[in-house]
């Protein structure tokens, strides 16, 4: 709808599914990072392979979205959207190493969204997001992915805005 309308609608999303695997779950911080790293490396390379990596046009979905900011609230305990945090976090180092172009390249665009063919876009790559970290301990999946975590009165909780430029 915003891309079609370019309207940007108020949007709350409570552990909104991220299409990938759960790299967030794995315990050593340097091995989440260089596996975030090669995938950002290889999905730029392949989008300038197959011609993706040309510059913005005024079209472009994830251009066009760039001015929406959804508010996503995710339970890093969730496999299910766990993953935004890593997204958005990793964008930022892309940034601070001196990687940007190829991180911003490669977060245009996923792996399978290139196999799949030009026409197909990756609908779960969001550009910009107010992202609400629930860090309170969840003791099962089912806990951890519930709506009700959010209502709780001890919740604590981190909240970042992440911006695409």
């Amino acid at each position: 709808m915003v891309k079609h309308t370019r309207m940007n609608l108020e949007t709350y999303l409570f552990n909104p599914p991220f299409a990938s695997l759960p790299i967030e779950k794995i315990a050593n911080e340097k091995l989440r990072h260089g596996l975030r790293f090669a995938s950002s490396v290889l999905t730029a390379g392949l989008a300038v392979a197959t011609g993706g990596g040309k510059n913005a046009k005024e079209d472009d979905t994830f251009v066009v979205l760039s001015t929406w900011v959804p508010y996503l609230f995710v339970n890093p305990s969730d496999p299910i959207c766990s993953e935004y945090v890593g997204y958005f976090e990793h964008r930022e180092k892309m940034e601070s190493m001196g990687a940007g172009k190829i991180g911003r390249l490669a977060t245009k665009h996923s792996i399978g969204s290139i196999v799949r063919g030009k026409d197909c876009e990756a609908g779960h790559l969001i550009p910009c997001a107010y992202l609400s970290i629930n860090l309170s301990p969840s003791q099962s999946f089912k806990e951890a992915h519930g709506i009700h975590q959010w209502w709780r009165q001890d919740l604590q909780f981190q909240y970042k805005l992440f911006q695409y430029n």
